[in-house]
């Protein structure tokens, strides 16, 4: 999601600065006129806000610190956005940390978003922002080009709000695996049946994205699976903290765990499908087809992958 992401905000803000694990000298970014440095100490001294797009905060953790972190290039104010879903107690006790180890140059605002990929490249994201009023306003001008962005309280609401949100994806994707599993096995055409509820309240945003996948049963990775577990466990987290004894979350967590337990956790999270389709099933593993090349086994989805 980084990389349309980015292209956004160089259209709009006209100067950006990109770095990541591998350097890709076609990069359509430089080509358009992004400027790559090596390490995120290069990106923090020339930025007064970053923007990172890392899945959680152990991998925040891993950009931030030693001699080529981004904190051994703060010098000035550097605004923070962190666009991963987190923990919001990790983010706040983060945000904390590094306001004492930068004597209070690092702000922090949490910025998860929600859209996937489609919405990344459209720059239709939702945009949860979570911290100080002024942060948070700076933020919202900064990540304008991307979607939508919204302030909705203190450090951690915007992860909260995310929570939130995974628990409805979470629980609408297993739905609609499972629905159609039983669709098909009624001899039901899938195509036709998503096209006839998607007018309906069966119909959303995140049925339009993935309607094809589960159709033909291809789930190559957009959106990996295995992410809504640690997502689930912070939404668990909040309701712990609110006191909220949840219906739903418990099952939705078990059911993630089993699937990335059974090695799906890889493929997209259309792989409900095919997760529904094979549970119980005993000699059925991951990876292993009776047609190969029939939508929704392994070989076919791995070779589309």
């Amino acid at each position: 999601m980084g990389r349309p992401m980015a292209g956004h905000l160089l259209d709009a803000h006209g100067a950006l600065s990109v770095t990541g694990r591998t350097k890709r000298d076609d990069d359509p970014l430089l080509a358009a006129g992004a400027t790559w440095v090596d390490t995120p100490r290069d990106l923090a001294a020339r930025s007064d806000a970053v923007l990172l797009m890392l899945p959680d905060l152990p991998q925040v953790e891993d950009v931030l610190q030693g001699e080529s972190g981004l904190l051994a290039g703060v010098t000035d104010p550097l605004l923070l956005l962190i666009g991963s879903t987190s923990s919001p107690t990790g983010v706040r006790e983060l945000a904390a940390r590094l306001a004492d180890e930068t004597d209070g140059r690092v702000h922090v605002v949490d910025c998860p978003v929600s859209g996937g990929e489609d919405g990344a490249k459209a720059g239709t994201l939702s945009i949860m922002l979570g911290g100080d009023a002024d942060d948070a306003a700076e933020a919202a001008r900064l990540l304008a080009p991307c979607g939508r962005p919204v302030h909705l309280g203190p450090l951690g609401a915007g992860e909260v709000a995310k929570a939130c949100n995974q628990m409805v994806v979470s629980a609408t994707i297993l739905a609609l695996g499972e629905a159609s599993v039983l669709a098909d096995r009624s001899g039901i055409d899938l195509d036709t049946l998503w096209g006839l509820l998607s007018g309906g309240y069966a119909g959303g945003v995140l049925l339009d994205s993935r309607r094809e996948k589960l159709v033909t049963g291809d789930d190559s990775p957009s959106g990996v699976a295995k992410y809504m577990v640690k997502d689930l466990r912070f939404a668990n987290d909040v309701a712990i903290a609110t006191g909220t004894d949840a219906v739903l979350l418990p099952t939705l967590r078990a059911a993630f765990d089993e699937l990335v337990e059974r090695g799906y956790g890889d493929r997209d999270i259309a792989v409900t499908r095919r997760f529904v389709a094979e549970r119980g099933a005993a000699d059925v593993t991951p990876g292993a087809s009776d047609e190969a090349g029939e939508p929704g086994h392994p070989d076919a989805t791995a070779e589309r992958a």
